[in-house]
């Protein structure tokens, strides 16, 4: 790096001076006791809500849902385990033992040829309701959208935080677009015995919130599987286990690849150090682990950016292994090359 600023013309000496330059020059001719530096009124937290990138001649966009701080991560991730071990986990990186922010992030994929959004976030009926969740349909416009213009929703699964923004005050809220669903899924939360659990359980809940948002639009409906197309350059991946049809989806445009793994992770430490760990709202705990140990390792061998539907906004990172587990590596500027 010495050797090549050299060449540019470049020392450390310059550099710094500049530096200093720049650092000083609001300073010069005014002073520091300039009124520029008075008291100023408190603004408040400020964090992006949309965050966009290119993929190939494809673009994609992440749109927060939700920024709720939720109790956890136990025993929403290792529901298996003594509460003190994920509270040590989360000492030693430096993360709160018993609160977190997990992501609630639809992803927006234009291939030139469709617009097609990836989960509709929690709505007005999901796992996180208004004010603190439930955002897409009012970020859509300032994230340079309008809900006529998809194409096509594909869902990864049918938890309310996934369904809970198809609709809006009784009606679709995408009035143009066809709906792309797991058939597995869609038999599975179908069943009327599906009712018979607890008003309290999610199970309960997420089967009145699928007849309430999914079958409105059965018309509309087509179902896809594992090797399926949705559109050229999007693939289904099967991803069973936190849902009996839980879905992910690989994209590929002009030789770049990008994975989109849905529910594979609930939290940016626990999930992936310790994917045997069991999550509380997986269907089947050992499948669920088991689809995490896969999904992971694919993501870190290959290399493969992913968008992880819960991971910290804007929910688009890395997979590195590490030790018995793996470690996610949030996105910097890699996309932007």
């Amino acid at each position: 790096m010495a050797g090549k600023a050299k060449g540019m013309g470049l020392s450390r000496r310059s550099v710094l001076a500049s530096a200093a330059a720049l650092a000083a020059g609001p300073l010069i001719g005014q002073g520091v006791t300039s009124a520029a530096f008075a008291k100023a009124p408190f603004l408040g937290a400020a964090r992006p809500d949309h965050y966009r990138f290119k993929l190939g001649t494809f673009e994609i966009t992440m749109v927060a849902d939700a920024r709720a701080m939720l109790d956890g991560p136990w025993p929403i991730v290792g529901e298996d385990q003594e509460p003190e071990v994920v509270a040590q986990l989360m000492r030693a990186n430096l993360l709160p033992e018993s609160r977190f922010r997990p992501g609630f992030t639809p992803m927006v994929v234009n291939t030139g040829e469709a617009l097609i959004l990836f989960d509709t976030g929690n709505g007005a009926d999901g796992f996180v309701p208004r004010p603190d969740g439930g955002w897409l349909a009012a970020q859509l416009e300032p994230a340079g959208f309008s809900p006529d213009q998809f194409d096509v929703v594909v869902l990864s699964h049918c938890h309310p935080d996934h369904i809970g923004g198809m609709m809006e005050a009784g009606a679709p809220l995408f009035p143009n677009a066809r709906y792309v669903a797991g058939a597995k899924e869609f038999d599975f939360w179908n069943k009327e015995d599906r009712l018979s659990a607890s008003p309290d359980d999610i199970e309960f809940q997420t089967a009145q919130l699928f007849r309430k948002h999914m079958l409105p639009v059965a018309e509309k409906l087509s179902f896809i599987e594992p090797g399926d197309e949705v559109v050229p350059g999007i693939r289904v991946v099967e991803a069973f286990g936190h849902t009996p049809g839980h879905l992910g989806f690989h994209l590929e445009s002009d030789g770049k690849q990008f994975l989109f793994w849905g529910d594979c992770a609930h939290h940016q430490v626990a999930s992936l150090a310790r994917p045997d760990w069991h999550a509380f709202f997986d269907m089947d705990k050992e499948k669920g682990a088991e689809t995490r140990r896969r999904i992971y390792a694919m993501a870190a061998a290959e290399r493969l950016p992913v968008a992880g539907y819960h991971m910290p906004f804007p929910s688009v990172g890395f997979v590195e292994k590490a030790q018995d587990g793996y470690r996610w590596l949030p996105v910097s500027y890699q996309l932007d090359l």
